[in-house]
């Protein structure tokens, strides 16, 4: 088994665990090749945009939008070449490109309503998961990238933006892993809770728009069934026992037919 499994734990691995062990061994232990679909693609180019912007305004210095999507826009075609990104045809590509405009605009209105400087933006949390219940350090350490943190007055907000074809669940547990490991990595690293987690969804309707999922702060109960969780996850790896997970989700897997048939 590859040892950079065992590197570190983030909400992407768990969370594809947690919908097919067999495709997390596909992708985290075979390193079955991927490639960069037309919808991932997009969500990449509008994460670097966001964070251009967040990046100007936690430095206090002018930020001029429209300047950031022409950014956008100009640098499109030479990023989809070097991701080799598989669009069905020319016009695909430039239908994608104006829908991530439209995107980025959307979300400048939104965002022109907000007062807070940000605390951090598309930064590295790296720290050691150590269970709340015993105090045992698991050995393995938390690695992820919060896209944004912001104060409001009750303490830090944790913001992650998301792309998406329609506004997802609001249900907290389809969110529960990502948003319960950056809050205890914000927590470890600033001893501080924070007031709420948001899920900032990029709606690619024909009429785009942004939603907002708002969830309150991770309690001791939540931190439990994280650490659960997270050990169940460990027990895989240190087994290497990856079972199928037949369903739904199958249909649109990266690894149907040929490699699952494999694995």
């Amino acid at each position: 088994m590859s040892q950079s499994v065992w590197d570190y734990i983030s909400p992407s691995r768990i969370n594809l665990w947690l919908k097919c062990p067999v495709a997390f061994k596909l992708r985290y232990i075979e390193g079955e090749p991927r490639r960069t679909s037309p919808a991932m693609f997009m969500g990449r180019q509008l994460h670097r945009t966001l964070e251009a912007y967040y990046r100007r305004v936690q430095l206090g210095v002018p930020v001029d939008t429209h300047e950031l999507i022409q950014e956008q826009r100009a640098t499109w075609i030479d990023a989809a070449t070097e991701e080799d990104v598989l669009f069905g045809k020319a016009e695909d590509c430039d239908r994608l490109r104006d829908k991530a405009a439209s995107l980025a605009e959307k979300y400048f209105e939104f965002a022109a309503d907000e007062e807070c400087r940000p605390l951090a933006v598309e930064t590295p949390l790296h720290v050691p998961l150590v269970d709340p219940d015993n105090g045992e350090d698991l050995g393995v350490p938390m690695f992820g990238i919060v896209d944004l943190v912001h104060d409001e007055e009750d303490g830090p907000v944790i913001c992650d933006f998301k792309s998406t074809g329609r506004s997802g669940n609001a249900s907290e547990i389809v969110h529960a892993v990502q948003l319960g490991l950056y809050s205890y990595a914000v927590r470890s690293l600033t001893g501080v809770d924070e007031a709420a987690c948001e899920i900032r969804q990029l709606v690619t309707t024909k009429v785009p728009k942004i939603s907002v999922l708002r969830f309150p702060s991770q309690g001791e109960q939540r931190m439990r069934r994280l650490f659960r969780i997270v050990r169940a996850y460990l027990d895989d790896l240190d087994s290497g026992r990856f079972v199928h997970r037949p369903g739904w989700t199958c249909a649109s897997c990266e690894f149907i037919g040929g490699p699952c048939n494999r694995a």
